[in-house]
């Protein structure tokens, strides 16, 4: 039987994951590694100086499904899942999400759910990562849910080449279509924002907020234009980060 690893980076518990889990159970034996709470915005981070625990959660109803929760990072889940739980058998595919907010554009570099992935990617295991463009953790993911299975397999049995993975977005409500794209060149503006809540003798303290700018509105072959006009974007991504135009 086949193999997955489900992760993300919003925590136990959340729609998202539990949805993708329930779903993945169609195509193979599940194994859920995920953190304990939330760590959006943890890209590919590692505890490299905490230590980590692992907990089985017993009570569930994820569809014969095993769900394991950590402290450590989504990137961390991947490495324990490796590691430990499948340490005398294979890992065939791992599956992050579903991510409530969008991960298209620079989020990608920010992204938990996609640094779970690219982990992935670079143990040799095939990884898609899927989210929804809303933060909401009670979006409506009906529209989503017969996609999750039909994609994930296709894009597995097609074959996941070496070192890379598939960042999927999806956009709210219906989707009316699929759309291989690439990421839009964007970046946030205005993150600073300033707050009182901070401690005794502290100059300034901030919470990170801001706008994403879309630098390239009228381009249409983007993730961004794609989930803006309700399309599923499928981008794949790779571990090399080389400029090679640049050697």
């Amino acid at each position: 039987m086949m193999e997955i690893v489900v992760v993300n980076d919003d925590g136990w518990g959340t729609a998202g994951i539990r949805l993708l889990a329930k779903e993945m159970t169609k195509m193979g034996h599940v194994t859920v590694v995920c953190p304990d709470s939330p760590r959006s915005g943890f890209g590919a981070a590692i505890s490299a100086a905490t230590p980590m625990y692992l907990r089985r959660v017993e009570e569930h109803d994820l569809n014969g499904a095993e769900v394991y929760v950590t402290n450590g990072t989504p990137a961390d889940c991947i490495k324990i899942a490796r590691e430990y739980l499948f340490r005398d058998k294979q890992i065939d595919l791992v599956v992050s999400g579903i991510n409530h907010g969008s991960n298209a554009s620079v989020n990608t570099m920010y992204s938990g759910t996609i640094g779970a992935c690219l982990v992935a990617a670079e143990k040799g295991i095939p990884a898609v990562g899927w989210s929804i463009n809303s933060h909401e953790m009670d979006v409506d993911l009906h529209w989503l849910q017969p996609f999750l299975v039909e994609v994930t397999q296709h894009l597995y049995e097609e074959g996941i080449a070496p070192r890379t993975c598939f960042n999927i977005n999806a956009p709210v409500g219906e989707i009316e279509g699929i759309r291989w794209t690439r990421e839009c060149v964007g970046h946030w503006a205005n993150e600073l924002v300033e707050t009182e809540d901070k401690p005794e003798g502290i100059l300034k303290a901030w919470k990170l907020g801001g706008e994403f700018v879309n630098d390239e509105p009228s381009e249409t072959d983007t993730d961004i234009w794609a989930v803006e006009h309700q399309l599923l974007a499928i981008t794949p991504l790779t571990i090399d980060w080389t400029d090679y135009g640049s050697l």
